[in-house]
């Protein structure tokens, strides 16, 4: 089913779009079942399991890290992670750049813009935004590069919101894309709206139910 699942989303989305099934709460064999259907992007939120996912699964997975990140846990991913896709502050981008020298990396990351009309959503205001591309744009960052924007639409079923905030999340990236090259990545959209984000500009959605089907949050 799994194989189905990632086939059939697959099939459904532009070539250009990269799929990160998000394998959260999901035990090693079922992301062992989608890497055997040629599938090798997975996200993680939490830093333990991502870690002990990394350890026990092949080192050709790509590892993302697509949920809220501490600075404290920084030095555990930063040997392996693939893409960073949450970074909403100054401190954790230093935290990620100290951590990166330090394994002698260069770690792609992701700045998070909230847009969601939401509390509980993490992200970037237009001033922290624009106080770290000053910083990158005089290299402050060595260990750093940043590949794009991710955000999260606000949890609502008014599809005309959810489109209008990927729409403006769209338009910043078009607008740092012009004076970065490294910018490549759009992340937004999740299982229940990944559509949406797509037709307004996402190139990289985060998928965990509809592929692995519900998630147990007892264990």
């Amino acid at each position: 089913m799994i194989c189905k699942n990632i086939a059939k989303i697959k099939t459904s989305i532009p070539k250009n779009v990269c799929l990160v099934a998000v394998s959260k709460t999901k035990p090693a064999e079922d992301i062992m079942t989608a890497y055997n259907c040629q599938h090798i992007d997975f996200g993680e939120n939490k830093v333990q399991e991502l870690v002990g996912k990394y350890e026990a699964l092949p080192k050709d997975i790509k590892w993302h890290m697509i949920g809220h990140l501490q600075r404290n846990k920084v030095k555990y991913i930063a040997p392996f992670v693939y893409l960073i896709h949450g970074v909403d502050n100054l401190k954790l981008l230093k935290e990620i750049n100290k951590q990166a020298a330090k394994n002698d990396r260069i770690i792609n990351i992701l700045l998070q813009i909230k847009i969601a009309k939401e509390d509980t959503k993490f992200g970037l205001d237009t001033e922290s935004l624009n106080e770290i591309i000053a910083l990158y744009k005089e290299k402050s960052f060595p260990n750093i590069n940043i590949n794009g924007l991710m955000g999260m639409a606000t949890n609502t079923s008014n599809q005309a919101q959810i489109s209008e905030e990927f729409a403006s999340l769209h338009k910043l990236y078009q607008e740092l894309k012009a004076q970065f090259p490294s910018f490549k990545y759009l992340s937004m959209g999740m299982s229940g709206d990944y559509p949406l984000a797509i037709e307004q500009g996402s190139n990289m959605i985060r998928v965990g139910s509809a592929i692995f089907g519900a998630r147990n949050y007892s264990k």
